[in-house]
């Protein structure tokens, strides 16, 4: 990611733990390194649909009450290149066609 892009995340990430219970005891400096080392080498796009996905509950997680560790915002990081890469293979078309044209 560009610096500005590194930017952008970090908000989407300050987001996304507003939107999960924190520990008083943790220090938002360090998580955000963390966070932000764990996901430096994604596009920005694929970042910002996992960070949609977890707050929405629709990320597979253990509990969903909880913010993600950085390894589980890696792994739906990395799913949502993959699916991104998946629809671009398929020109954007839909991967079941219901009616005949």
């Amino acid at each position: 990611m560009t610096a500005a892009e590194l930017q952008q995340a970090a908000k989407a990430l300050a987001a996304m733990f507003s939107c999960f219970p924190q520990s008083a005891r943790a220090d938002v400096d360090m998580q955000m390194r963390g966070y932000l080392a764990a996901v430096q080498d994604a596009e920005l796009v694929d970042l910002q649909a996992a960070i949609q996905r977890f707050i929405r509950g629709e990320a597979r997680v253990d509990n969903a009450q909880f913010c993600p560790s950085s390894a589980q915002l890696s792994i739906e990081v990395r799913e949502r290149r993959l699916m991104r890469e998946l629809i671009a293979k398929r020109g954007g078309q839909s991967a079941v066609k219901l009616v005949k044209s």
